[in-house]
């Protein structure tokens, strides 16, 4: 049974297919096709067309947004001096005299190389606001946000979050005076295509290519990400959004239209940030979007299996479109460190990064195809890959590139890896991996490191196993392949309660997160390992998706009572750029 939704958009109707194709997982229901005024057998297997602009979409399914006070866009004003004087003691003022700091001594067998970049991250929901201005659709996130009670922290909305939308150019300009190299930033797909398919909104490819041409007027390098997390709703609600393959020829498209837009200027990509978490967001919460039938545990594979799909085509797409681009993907996970030295904690790490990292750079990096583990369980339910599939998959990205923040310990789950593996009613199934952040009873069950903010526990400051885990990248799957530590950060522990500004900009275990986290990377460089670059989150406080303002992890404070007003350097920010003012050749 076929059925489109006629959408409009700029006075342009696009046909958008509710049931294009009847996949293996939604045949619960008859394909019932009636005539007019009959009988049909099930009325719930009856669809019907109707017509929705960008505005019904948001009224239907959003409801009312907040919108900034301030709507367009803001020039840039010079950074005043003042602003850049480092902390003490980064900084010794000539007055008043008399402080002594101890020093650190500079390891001259140390160097970050002269064309390391080195920059800062954010994303365009967790930092634009203006969810509606200008044309752009609703996403998957607009909803968990606004319908989905207590799904972000105390409610919280991105309507208007840092307004970089309308202030990006201050932000730039706050950012180039500090000397960063990079600036990565996702596109927003449903500003783009509102629908996710169909017309391009013009004024969405005018604002990326001036937000282009302003990092390029400052001397910053723009870093382009084309998913970030933000699904468009209308392709969640027509087929099912990543759990369809659907996707893979809309993600495609998408990806042409970019590429053509603004890949003149912008050399470097990414294609998917961290499948392995939006992935495993699947299944939505039920009644707030279109139901499938996938079996819940599946549909993190189904979401995976055209993840691997659209990021492949998108990539030699790129390739023929922008021949001097580096296009990659972002994975994520952490250093895994047997809990004890026993076999089955060594298997249960194994496991862990096969489930994690080797789910996505197995095919990547080494065969084109998923790694033993992960294809012993999808082998059930998930076609597998062609020939051609697999040829496209393999070797689809120009670096490695790892949002690198923590390590934890992992070790076999009770009973053992066997029971679990033959038991899916185990919480830890598949993967029946068991992690924590302290070390055995027999090592003193110690922490690995200072924790974080409480609203974000998987994140502990365990920067001695950085090295390491650089090792691991490169003698696994990078190789001979640069590697890029795509985002790393810091949660200050309940900064959120803090009311005095001095007090929030002193951050010290954020600034001691970076401090020792810069000399992890030049130790892993003096040992080998090609690290070409660096992108710490974040650049402000923003939207941290379902911790909302209630964590923070900017390098500069945002009042989000009013967000326009302006940002204020962290301490941590002047430490991060401190390691290259020491170690980057000239």
């Amino acid at each position: 049974m076929l059925v489109s939704i006629a959408i409009l958009t700029a006075g342009t109707a696009v046909q958008v297919h509710a049931l294009e194709k009847r996949q293996s997982f939604n045949q619960s229901l008859p394909p019932i096709i009636t005539l007019n005024g009959s009988t049909i057998e099930n009325p719930t297997a009856y669809s019907t067309p109707f017509v929705l602009n960008v505005e019904d979409m948001w009224d239907l399914f959003i409801g009312p947004v907040d919108s900034p006070s301030l709507t367009t866009t803001v020039q840039a004003t010079p950074v005043p001096s003042s602003e850049l004087i480092p902390p003490p003691p980064l900084y010794y003022s000539p007055f008043p005299s008399g402080a002594q700091y101890p020093t650190e001594q500079k390891n001259e067998s140390w160097s970050f190389p002269k064309d390391f970049w080195w920059g800062v991250a954010g994303a365009a929901w967790q930092v634009e606001g203006a969810v509606k201005a200008e044309g752009r659709g609703p996403s998957v996130w607009d909803v968990l946000a606004h319908r989905v009670t207590n799904f972000a922290y105390e409610n919280g909305t991105a309507d208007i979050s840092d307004n970089h939308y309308y202030m990006y150019k201050q932000d730039i300009a706050r950012i180039a005076a500090l000397g960063v190299k990079a600036y990565s930033f996702s596109i927003s797909w449903s500003r783009i295509m509102p629908f996710g398919r169909g017309p391009v909104n013009q004024l969405a490819i005018d604002h990326y290519n001036d937000l282009i041409n302003t990092c390029l007027e400052y001397g910053v390098i723009p870093m382009a990400t084309l998913y970030h997390w933000d699904t468009p709703l209308a392709l969640q609600d027509t087929y099912g959004g990543w759990l369809s393959e659907n996707i893979v020829n809309d993600f495609v498209e998408y990806a042409r239209v970019c590429y053509a837009a603004f890949g003149d200027r912008v050399d470097h990509w990414f294609t998917v940030n961290e499948p392995s978490v939006f992935c495993n967001q699947y299944p939505l919460p039920a009644m707030y979007f279109k139901n499938f039938t996938i079996p819940n545990i599946q549909q993190p594979f189904y979401c995976g299996h055209h993840v691997l799909l659209a990021h492949s085509q998108a990539y030699h797409l790129g390739t023929s479109m922008m021949s001097n681009s580096t296009i990659g993907w972002k994975s994520n996970g952490g250093y895994k460190v047997p809990l004890t030295n026993s076999s089955e904690d060594a298997e249960a790490v194994q496991r862990a990064w096969d489930f994690t990292e080797g789910w996505w750079s197995d095919p990547i990096y080494l065969t084109g195809d998923y790694n033993d583990n992960v294809k012993a369980f999808v082998s059930d339910f998930l076609p597998p890959f062609s020939d051609q599939q697999k040829t496209a998959i393999l070797g689809s990205a120009d670096l490695y590139a790892h949002d690198a923040y923590t390590a934890q310990f992992n070790y076999a789950p009770d009973g053992g890896i066997a029971a679990c593996v033959a038991n899916s009613s185990n919480p830890l199934y598949p993967a029946c991996a068991n992690t924590t952040f302290t070390y055995s009873p027999q090592d003193g069950g110690w922490l690995i490191g200072p924790a974080s903010d409480p609203l974000a526990s998987w994140l502990y400051k365990a920067t001695e196993w950085v090295p390491p885990f650089l090792h691991y990248i490169k003698d696994t799957w990078a190789k001979d392949l640069p590697i890029a530590v795509s985002e790393f950060g810091f949660a200050e522990p309940f900064e959120r309660q803090k009311s005095y500004l001095q007090d929030i900009l002193f951050d010290p275990i954020r600034s001691s997160y970076y401090h020792d986290y810069m000399r992890a990377i030049l130790i892993a460089l003096s040992e080998g390992v090609n690290v070409v670059g660096c992108l710490a989150w974040s650049f402000v406080d923003n939207f941290e998706w379902a911790s909302a303002y209630g964590v923070r992890f900017g390098m500069q404070y945002v009042n989000f009572s009013d967000p326009e007003l302006p940002r204020y350097y962290k301490a941590s920010f002047f430490e991060y750029k401190s390691a290259f003012d020491i170690y980057q050749e000239k």
